[in-house]
């Protein structure tokens, strides 16, 4: 999965989209300036890759990439706040935040957003903070899960992050290596959970570029031990594994962006994000071409569940009963 520079597609885009390798496209704020714009977008860029999956980051709150004539969505935290006031209202108004953040993206032809955040709060996290729905792990958990709901019913599959948890670290991994330190027991008792709650719920997981050295030498998302042994084994997790970006400097720890592609994918990630830097991009779409054993059937096969259900898509969306609700219960959210 890759990113472009612009709101239009350049020459090195078409060219980069049209690889072999290259199955994804990841949007960011810098590529959006209207509804109208964003849906030309994903338009020219599936007559180069029709059947290319298209993502976002549009989570609410602090991270939401598409803004301008979008729902101004909430932090997740805002949806926890509610549900201590009153757990239904709490749990229908996390269902309907996911249904309406998928809703208006899959009518543009968004395929999925990375979401929702499962990261469990604590006071220590700055890059997480009230982008968790809670420091409870179960009542994040039924928050989640009603909000993986929401999501399912617009069409789009949801994907959990950061596995095993990045909650509990105070580095922002873009720029250092947060370090756990915890052990395996304390992880599996508390940060664990909403994962372990949603495995059968969720069409893809992101794991963190965390190092948790009492567990496994290596960062979660390079790790056989956490993506095998844990996520598939333990928690039988059966959905698509996504790297986190690999330019990010936490994964930077282990090598050229070549040897974190395939490290990743040994690890049993089934699709690799390389975000920001188009000659990375080019670097690690070499490297595939020139190692196709590194893609799978079974990676293809669950990659395809991640595409937007166009049966059950309401282009209407926004004239419906459900819309207003959903813009009524936002702005009575706790602030």
């Amino acid at each position: 999965m890759v990113s472009i520079e612009g709101t239009e597609l350049n020459q090195a885009d078409e060219s980069l989209l049209g690889r072999q390798s290259v199955g994804g496209l990841i949007l960011f704020a810098r590529n959006y300036q209207s509804k109208a714009q964003i849906s030309a977008l994903i338009q020219c860029v599936r007559r180069i890759n029709p059947n290319i999956l298209i993502a976002v980051d549009q989570e609410g709150g602090r991270v939401q990439r598409f803004r301008e004539g979008f729902l101004s969505l909430p932090a997740l935290a805002r949806l926890g706040a509610l549900y201590l006031e009153d757990k239904s209202a709490g749990l229908a108004a996390a269902e309907e935040c996911g249904w309406a953040m998928a809703a208006e993206l899959v009518s543009l032809g968004v395929d999925f957003s990375f979401a929702p955040v499962l990261d469990v709060y604590t006071e220590t996290s700055r890059v997480i903070g009230d982008r968790a729905f809670s420091p409870d792990p179960s009542q994040l958990s039924e928050l989640a899960l009603s909000y993986v709901k929401g999501m399912n019913s617009a069409g789009m599959a949801a994907t959990g992050k950061h596995f095993p948890g990045h909650g509990t670290v105070d580095a922002d991994s873009h720029v250092e290596l947060p370090i756990d330190r915890r052990s395996l027991a304390e992880i599996a008792a508390h940060d664990l959970i909403p994962f372990s709650k949603l495995a059968s719920s969720l069409g893809g997981i992101m794991p963190a570029h965390v190092l948790y050295p009492e567990v496994d030498s290596l960062c979660a998302g390079f790790s056989p031990f956490w993506l095998q042994e844990v996520l598939r084994a333990q928690l039988e997790f059966s959905g698509v594994i996504f790297s986190d970006d690999l330019t990010m400097d936490a994964a930077h720890s282990v090598g050229s962006i070549e040897a974190r592609a395939e490290l990743a994918l040994l690890a049993g990630c089934d699709m690799v994000l390389v975000c920001n830097d188009g000659e990375a991009a080019t670097r690690v779409a070499d490297f595939l071409e020139r190692n196709p054993e590194r893609r799978d059937d079974a990676s293809d096969r669950r990659l395809s569940m991640m595409a937007r259900n166009t049966e059950v898509i309401d282009y209407q969306f926004d004239h419906s009963v459900r819309w207003s609700r959903a813009i009524q219960i936002i702005d009575a959210l706790p602030a």
